[in-house]
């Protein structure tokens, strides 16, 4: 049996108000026999940056072949191009902003072109409805766009760090995802975040109820914890905030 391809949605606009409906109700017209998935709604807001080391981590998860579209744009109806992103695999369609950085960054080789097809309404201020969904669904159903070459350094980001020592997430349980690879790091390596020095454990119920340590998480990175407690809260974590390899 052929996979049908699935079309992933990572995006800073959130789960309440129109937008992601407007985003699915978009690729669903678009493609209407390939499912989408939310991989993030709430992406870091309008932090480039920091998403791009999110997207690299968690974009496998959607498979291979997926075609994931990426929308944290503070600027939007600017001079960044619009455009897609062969790698791994899989397909990025979004903001030549910084976004794709780090994935382009983690695989022996890729494609990156610019975006010319435009539709017939714009918007200056929502490209994820009216550009990147038109495309990724086009995409979707084997279809071609109009593109042009795109130079890296229109797009690429070299002065980032690989792997970026700051909290780039929190989740629903307050637990704090940062940027750096746990690969990278040694098995009694200590960290110190909200001014606690924190060992690794491999998981919460190696630690006593209470008590924070950080770990690897299932995507590989190293994030903060309490167990059955609030890193965010009891550490004063939040997204930006620096962690220090001690």
């Amino acid at each position: 049996m052929t996979r049908v391809p699935c079309l992933a949605l990572f995006t800073d606009f959130g789960l309440t108000g129109p937008y992601m409906g407007q985003m699915r109700a978009n690729l669903h017209e678009a493609a209407p026999n390939v499912p989408v998935i939310d991989l993030f709604a709430d992406a870091p807001t309008f932090d480039m940056r920091a998403a791009s080391y999110l997207l690299a981590a968690y974009s496998s998860d959607m498979g291979k072949g997926a075609i994931l579209v990426c929308v944290v744009d503070p600027g939007v109806g600017g001079e960044r191009p619009p455009m897609i992103l062969w790698a791994q695999n899989q397909v990025f369609v979004g903001p030549g902003n910084g976004l794709f950085e780090i994935v382009a960054r983690r695989v022996r080789a890729y494609k990156a072109s610019r975006i010319t097809w435009r539709p017939d309404h714009l918007s200056a201020s929502f490209h994820g409805r009216d550009l990147f969904a038109p495309v990724a669904g086009a995409i979707a159903r084997g279809d071609t766009v109009d593109l042009s070459p795109l130079d890296d350094q229109d797009w690429r980001r070299p002065g980032w760090p690989d792997d970026l020592a700051e909290v780039i997430y929190v989740d629903h349980y307050g637990n704090a995802i940062t940027g750096l690879r746990a690969a990278k790091l040694s098995s009694n390596q200590t960290l110190r975040a909200g001014g606690v020095l924190l060992s690794r454990a491999q998981t919460f119920g190696d630690m006593p109820v209470g008590e924070g340590f950080w770990y690897e998480n299932a995507n590989g990175l190293v994030e903060v914890s309490v167990n059955q407690g609030s890193a965010a809260g009891d550490l004063n974590l939040y997204p930006g905030k620096r962690i220090t390899v001690a």
